[in-house]
């Protein structure tokens, strides 16, 4: 009964077909033939209303071509041929359907498993009780567990908040980004990341939203809502990917005025030759429109999954298209071609100024700074218990540096040209391949840098190799940094271009003034969201990027891992490839039998038949785009380096 009401016309068809079979073997040939004639033009007369909607808002269809194949076919009087052809029309919904909810599997997936409820601790709702460790009654440590005595309740998992202890049953999916609590856990990340083999975690370790428990209940602490949560931002940007349908109408528009044109030009010289009306609809019956309308969607939905399932969510089925073209790759440096979790190597101080004082008051400013480098001066701070002070004033400076008041005294902390701007007398640090400096002033007096090294990430050379024999000739770093540590790790990389100590609008800028377009944008921070924006494609790396860009970005890398950049524009061009490989075998299949039709040796129910396997042999063909295609394998050492960081790094 579903799928009568979802596809009514299918139904109306068959049963239509069945009554007029009746009718002819009943010996009631011209009721049979007034039936079946007449329900061909009603729905011919449905089909031009939608067509006449569509060009009206300025669509050019190639629908006119199945409903004139209908019209033909009953005034010529092959009305089983009609009936046939509304039923391949039909069908073709149907099947496409079904083929669409093939090459969006991954895409439904992961919608469908979105948590709905969580286990909440009764005496951690809302209390803020911190709660570190297992507690006698833990389930993982085998003992009862506390549902079974009343000490948990079941909430919408949207009722939870930051702090809340929940309890997560063995095999369910664990519902909000939090902390483990319990001693050890095991949780299958394969949805999220991509790996295969489930993960170990331990007490005080990350775990993700989205993520399924193994086999042993464990208790966790929320750190994220649901709307903040990891998985319910995956979810968020797949439901926006799988209602986006733009380059597929462009793609049968495209080749619809052409086709149509040819398929009545070779209707009309038939019929002329064969002085036979029959001929002209004979040949329009094997013209119908399915593997235009069908291949490209089917394509690039296979792409979108194929995607989802290298942990690459692309928002718009359009940008597909885009990453298939894409000339000219722009990179941000930190957290993009390196780690972006520098450590402090090195204090080099001036005016006899302590080591941890600076250190310290280096940290204090860092407080208000939304760099990724301030963390790290944080964490080295904190790492040698130096206690911050609260400042009475604070700005940042995006990109440059940071200043701030504590008790009176101004302290500057940043780029060595920024930092001259209050404290006079800068000089600037030696530094050895991977290391960079932060400049400190204190009190209108240059006191010394921090030293930090920031490593290159292991698959930077791959990625950018793998887009050169995509066909990407031009790469280009855009980084706030000083011009010696951004040369260096262009040389380190390979980029065949520099732009140094950019702030956000001269990213922008400098994007939109590449020549070899379509341009991706590779970036990460807060400060790349205008030109991630900007860019042809912009791909934020999502995995520990910011809210801001991801919202940016058309592509939203969901692991740590810029080789999947490069995976992105190879699914592009597969994608791409796919559906016009899947047009051309529509067409060229469609034209053989239009040309043997005009020919007199297909007549219009075997062609009316033998559209269908047109469009299945189209539809199998667009289908391929769920695979992910042949290329060559990185070296092991470099995979499993790749592997081995995503599975440490990931959303921490």
């Amino acid at each position: 009964m579903k799928l009568v009401l979802r596809y009514p016309l299918v139904a109306g068809t068959v049963l239509a077909l069945l009554a007029v079979a009746v009718l002819l073997t009943s010996g009631q040939p011209v009721i049979a033939r007034f039936a079946a004639s007449g329900y061909a033009l009603a729905v011919a007369a449905y089909l031009s209303l939608g067509m006449l909607r569509r060009l009206r808002q300025g669509h050019w269809g190639i629908d006119i071509l199945a409903v004139t194949a209908i019209v033909s076919t009953v005034l010529v009087g092959e009305f089983i041929a009609s009936m046939i052809i509304v039923l391949m029309l039909a069908g073709g919904t149907a099947l496409e359907d079904y083929a669409a909810g093939r090459a969006k599997g991954e895409l439904s997936a992961l919608l469908a498993r979105v948590p709905q409820t969580a286990h909440r601790e009764r005496n951690a709702a809302g209390t803020g009780t911190s709660h570190n460790g297992t507690s006698p009654n833990d389930p993982a440590n085998g003992a009862t567990s506390p549902a079974e005595n009343g000490a948990h309740e079941d909430v919408a998992a949207t009722d939870v908040r930051v702090g809340d202890i929940l309890l997560v049953k063995p095999g369910e999916v664990v519902p909000l980004d939090g902390v483990l609590l319990s001693d050890a856990g095991t949780f299958d990340e394969s949805s999220l990341t991509g790996e295969s083999l489930p993960v170990e975690r331990s007490a005080g370790e990350g775990i993700m939203s989205g993520s399924v428990n193994g086999e042993a209940a464990v208790r966790m602490r929320v750190t994220a809502v649901m709307e903040d949560s990891q998985y319910s931002r995956i979810v968020a940007l797949v439901k926006e990917a799988s209602e986006s349908r733009a380059p597929m109408v462009r793609l049968a528009d495209r080749y619809a005025i052409p086709f149509t044109a040819f398929a009545y030009a070779l209707g009309a010289i038939a019929w002329i030759v064969s002085g036979s009306p029959t001929r002209f609809a004979e040949v329009l019956v094997v013209a119908t429109p399915c593997p235009l309308l069908i291949a490209a969607p089917v394509a690039f939905l296979g792409g979108m999954s194929q995607a989802a399932k290298s942990g690459i969510i692309v928002k718009y089925a359009g940008v597909l298209e885009q990453l298939g073209k894409v000339r000219t790759a722009a990179f941000d440096k930190t957290g993009t071609l390196t780690y972006g979790r520098p450590s402090l190597v090195a204090i080099v101080t001036a005016n006899s100024m302590d080591q941890d004082e600076l250190l310290r008051l280096a940290g204090s400013a860092e407080q208000y700074s939304s760099h990724v480098l301030a963390a790290s001066v944080m964490e080295a701070a904190t790492s040698r218990d130096l206690r911050f002070e609260a400042a009475s004033e604070a700005l940042e400076h995006a990109t440059h540096g940071v200043r701030a008041v504590f008790d009176g005294r101004e302290v500057v902390v940043g780029k060595p040209s920024f930092v001259a701007g209050y404290a006079p007398g800068v000089v600037e640090t030696d530094l050895h391949s991977g290391q960079l400096a932060i400049y400190v002033g204190v009190g209108g007096v240059y006191v010394g840098a921090l030293v930090m090294s920031d490593p290159l990430r292991a698959e930077a050379r791959r990625t950018l190799a793998e887009l050169s024999e995509l066909g990407v000739t031009e790469t280009v770093m855009l980084t706030g940094d000083a011009l010696a540590t951004a040369k260096h790790i262009a040389a380190e990389v390979g980029l065949t271009d520099v732009r140094a100590e950019c702030l956000p609008p001269d990213k922008v800028e400098a994007v939109k003034s590449l020549k070899r377009r379509p341009v991706m944008m590779v970036g990460d921070g807060v400060n790349d969201a205008p030109v991630l924006a900007v860019a042809d494609v912009g791909i934020a790396m999502g995995a520990r990027g910011s809210t801001a860009a991801g919202e940016s970005a058309d592509v939203v890398i969901i692991l740590d891992d810029l080789s999947k950049a490069a995976h992105a524009v190879r699914i592009g061009q597969r994608t791409v490839r796919v559906a016009m490989e899947s047009i051309w075998i529509g067409i060229v299949l469609s034209v053989g039998l239009m040309l043997a039709a005009a020919a007199g040796y297909v007549p219009a129910i075997a062609g009316a038949l033998s559209q269908e396997l047109v469009d299945l042999a189209t539809i199998l063909n667009a289908l391929r785009a769920l695979s992910p295609g042949r290329h060559p394998a990185p070296p092991k050492g470099q995979a499993e380096a790749s592997t081995s960081a995503i599975t440490r790094t990931v959303l921490r």
